[in-house]
C-alpha cells in the first residue's frame, strides 16, 4: 500500500494530519480516540507490511475497517 492510498483510506475513517514530522514523515491522529502516529511520506514507494501493523496499531484501527472503506 503507497502513502496516497494509506491517508486517503485513514481520512474515511476520520483519521487527520496533524503537521510535518522529522524527514519525510507526518504526524496524524485519531479524533475519536485521540491516538496519534507518524507516517513515512515517500512518493511512489510501498509501506512496509511492519511500517503499516504499526501505524494501524497506533491509531486503534484494525486492517479490516482499512480495507472495507477502501
Amino acid at each position: 500500500m503507497t502513502y496516497a492510498e494509506l491517508t486517503r483510506r485513514l481520512r474515511v475513517l476520520g483519521v487527520e494530519f496533524a503537521r510535518p514530522a522529522g524527514g519525510s514523515h507526518e504526524l496524524w491522529w485519531h479524533p475519536a480516540s485521540g491516538r496519534t502516529t507518524i507516517i513515512p511520506h515517500h512518493a511512489g514507494r510501498e509501506i512496509r507490511r511492519g511500517t503499516l501493523a504499526k501505524i494501524l496499531k497506533d491509531l486503534g484501527v484494525n486492517m479490516q475497517d482499512l480495507e472495507r472503506r477502501g
